[in-house]
């Protein structure tokens, strides 16, 4: 990294909600290390996605409307792409392997049609945070900002959510995600866990259900569905 570059302040670019939740669960001196490494790589590398979508996740679900977390690894890694939300891609991009089955599951698990678009953003604006243990990658790099920080960033968020009133329904889909079923305490919340949805996992994610299994658990708990049509926002 170069030394003048300053580093990014990464709890005043968040939402002043999440900012408020996630304080208690972090550590400053590990979090300004985070914002350092990543204003570098912004500044050296191409990195995805672009800082104005880096917390796009928070931005669209404030920690008091969440009632699902769909965790994903980290973002995607071609030019395009990443727009700050897991699976997710901006309407006109190509709909990844990835979320091709993700939708494909959709169908068979629930019955929406096939989405014309790859944007989440409609999940999102109903309660569905959707995070990468990651936030950020190298192009062409996948894995590549493993390591720097992000995992204490997103247990963060996981614990900020184990430690709200309200049932929050965790989506952890592939063994990255489900490495952080333990963080999970709170009896009222439920796990749902399932192989990554990715073609190169050809077991474990299609037949799991968990669309249906989310709308069973937030109605357990007196919570309205998630209208899985409303995809694009």
């Amino acid at each position: 990294m170069a030394d003048d570059v300053p580093p990014l302040d990464l709890l005043e670019l968040l939402p002043a909600g999440w900012r408020t939740v996630l304080t208690p669960h972090l550590d400053p001196a590990r979090t300004a290390e985070l914002g350092a490494f990543v204003a570098g790589e912004y500044a050296t590398q191409t990195v995805f996605p672009p800082v104005e979508d880096l917390f796009s996740a928070y931005r669209l679900c404030a920690p008091e409307d969440c009632r699902v977390l769909i965790l994903g690894q980290d973002p995607y890694h071609k030019a395009g792409q990443a727009h700050g939300l897991s699976f997710s891609v901006r309407d006109g991009v190509s709909v990844p392997p990835s979320l091709r089955n993700v939708f494909k599951e959709l169908g068979e698990d629930v019955g929406v049609p096939k989405p014309t678009s790859g944007n989440l953003s409609g999940w999102a604006a109903q309660g569905v945070l959707l995070l990468n243990a990651v936030l950020t990658v190298r192009q062409a790099k996948p894995g590549s900002h493993a390591n720097s920080g992000w995992e204490e960033f997103t247990d963060a968020t996981i614990k900020a959510l184990d430690a709200m009133s309200s049932r929050v329904v965790f989506l952890l889909w592939g063994g990255y995600a489900r490495k952080k079923r333990d963080l999970v305490t709170n009896p009222q919340h439920v796990v749902l866990e399932a192989g990554h949805p990715s073609p190169m996992n050809p077991r474990g994610f299609l037949g799991s259900r968990p669309f249906s299994a989310t709308d069973k658990a937030l109605a357990d708990a007196g919570l309205p569905p998630i209208d899985w049509a409303r995809s694009a926002g």
